[in-house]
Formats: C-alpha cells, sequence, structure tokens
C-alpha cells in the first residue's frame, strides 16, 4: 500500500447522498455498517490510500443524506471527475458522490460550515404507504400545521436548546445554538419539517419532532412548548421521532468556494 506524507496530500470535498436505512449511521463503527466505513474502503479500493473521511454533520442510525459534505486528504493525482465515477464504482447502490471539490489544506469541512439544513418528512395519512413509509414517520391522526407553525417560531434566533438534545446531552458543554428557519409545510398527506441552523445537538431535530407533533395533536399548548425551551435540561423535548423521516439536504458554505456548495 503506498505511504504518502502530508506534505504530498491534496484535500478534496465531496457532496454524498445516502439511503441511510442499512447503516448505523454516518460515523464509523466496529462490526457495524457506516457511511464512513464504506466511503473509506471506496477510497482505498479507489487510490491505493488508506484516507480518514470526515463529515460536516455526523448523521444517526437509519438517517438519510441528499447533500453531505465530507472532506479527506489523498496523494492522487486523479482529476476530480474520476474520484466520482471511481467512488461510485465501488460503492454500495444507496451511497452516491454527487460532486467534488479541491480545496484549501487549512478548510474545515465542520468548523467553516455556515449552517446545515434538515428536512423531515411526516407521512400524515390513515392509511400505511408501502412506497411513503420508507423515506417518512406515518402519523394516522390529523396535525394542526397553523398550530406548529406558531411553535415553530420560538425556535428562530439563538438559544440554548439543551432540552431539544438526548438525555447525554448534559456532556455537551455549549449548548447554544442558532436557528435561521424552522417551520411546517403541508404538501398532500406529505407533512414537511423544515430546519436551518448553525449547528444541531445529538437528535435535536428528531426531539423537535417529537414535540411539535405533540402541538399538532392537540396534547401541548404553543406556550408549554415554550416551556420546554426555557427548562434547557436535556430529555424534556420528545418523544424522539424515528430516524427515517429524517434527511440532511445541504451544508452551506462561504467562499472561497464560491457561495453555497
Amino acid at each position: 500500500m503506498e505511504v504518502v506524507s502530508l506534505a504530498q496530500t491534496t484535500k478534496i470535498l465531496l457532496v454524498m447522498e445516502y439511503d441511510g436505512t442499512g447503516y448505523h449511521g454516518f460515523q464509523w463503527q466496529t462490526g457495524l455498517p457506516s457511511i464512513q466505513g464504506e466511503a473509506e474502503e471506496a477510497l482505498k479500493r479507489l487510490t491505493g490510500e488508506s484516507s480518514r473521511v470526515i463529515a460536516a454533520s455526523r448523521t444517526d442510525a437509519g438517517v438519510h443524506a441528499r447533500g453531505q459534505v465530507v472532506s479527506f486528504r489523498t496523494g492522487s493525482s486523479l482529476p476530480l471527475h474520476t474520484f466520482i465515477s471511481g467512488l461510485n464504482y465501488y460503492l454500495p447502490r444507496d451511497i452516491a458522490v454527487k460532486a467534488a471539490y479541491r480545496v484549501g489544506n487549512s478548510f474545515d469541512v465542520r468548523r467553516d460550515a455556515l449552517s446545515r439544513e434538515y428536512s423531515y418528512y411526516i407521512l400524515n395519512s390513515s392509511t400505511r404507504s408501502p412506497m411513503g413509509e420508507a423515506f417518512s414517520y406515518l402519523v394516522a391522526s390529523p396535525l394542526d400545521i397553523e398550530a406548529m407553525n406558531r411553535a415553530c417560531q420560538a425556535l428562530i434566533g439563538e438559544h440554548d436548546f439543551a432540552s431539544f438534545a438526548s438525555c447525554d446531552g448534559a456532556r455537551i458543554r455549549n449548548t447554544v445554538r442558532r436557528v435561521f428557519r424552522a417551520e411546517i409545510e403541508r404538501d398532500g398527506e406529505s407533512v414537511i419539517f423544515n430546519m436551518v441552523a448553525n449547528s444541531f445537538l445529538p437528535h435535536q431535530v428528531r426531539n423537535t419532532v417529537g414535540a411539535l407533533i405533540r402541538v399538532g395533536f392537540g396534547k401541548m399548548s404553543v406556550d408549554e412548548f415554550h416551556s420546554i425551551i426555557e427548562a434547557k435540561k436535556p430529555g424534556v423535548a420528545g418523544p424522539t421521532a424515528p430516524a427515517c423521516g429524517l434527511r440532511l439536504n445541504r451544508v452551506n458554505y462561504p467562499s472561497p468556494l464560491g457561495g453555497e456548495v
């Protein structure tokens, strides 16, 4: 296997799409399938190098992505289009590379991100859908979208979102995040929650959806939803919505990448 010094490497950025159903999240885990593990194996087969792949957002088990952004170092001089086609040849069918860029060595795929955009899909139907449920959470009872959107307004801005982290969120030093957008939209039987923030706490989106569904059912008032934010205590929000409905849509960066990736 080729050994390449750090000084000989360049940094490549990839935009990836994947169906996370069969994976235990993005991050590599011993003996378990992961997006990172598949990407690193494909890179090894393509370049002959062992490269560590770093993601802008570590999606959880079962979570999907349309626009995950990852970076790695390589000594390979392969053109960018060959990285795309070559990696897609070696990757399984439920993972794909959509774009590739060369970036400066100082570029940090996590710290340089301005924001992440997530959507959560709810199938709001009294009957099941074998096609729709693969990427949505089936909720049979009607949802009050207007009330859910009123609750969403409390999320916008900079807040301590400790209440929306999982219980192990107590180990996170800083639970303050800035939310730029939070809203619910309906498209037929699909109810979609869109959230954009500078970054997210573990399970933040799924716990937020769980609380918003309670608002939509009339089991929680908008004022009670506000109280959850004010509590600043991990584990208060929820219940945690299933992973199947969540997808990472986009990670946004400033120049010198020429705007958003």
